[in-house]
């Protein structure tokens, strides 16, 4: 996370308000990766809240450092909507 994202007006959220951002509890579809959340809700391949073995509306980090085929560039097409807090 940058000193600039930490400055900025982005809102801050829990796990448990990120929970209900998982595209069946509320229309956001919303996941964490290393401190920041993406809205993901444009994305076709998290249209029904999962994406292969990933849900929707968690911190996403250890398990895509642990197993993901991509990069986290791949986060660089979604907007920053928030920071998760701890």
């Amino acid at each position: 996370m940058t000193t600039q994202e930490t400055q900025t007006t982005l809102p801050t959220y829990t796990k448990n308000q990120l929970a209900l951002r998982n595209g069946q509890d509320r229309d956001e579809i919303w996941v964490a990766y290393q401190g920041r959340i993406y809205d993901v809700s444009r994305s076709r391949l998290w249209r029904r809240g999962n994406h292969y073995e990933h849900w929707a509306g968690q911190d996403l980090t250890a398990e895509l450092e642990k197993d993901a085929p991509h990069t986290a560039h791949v986060f660089d097409n979604f907007p920053v909507v928030g920071l998760l807090v701890r």
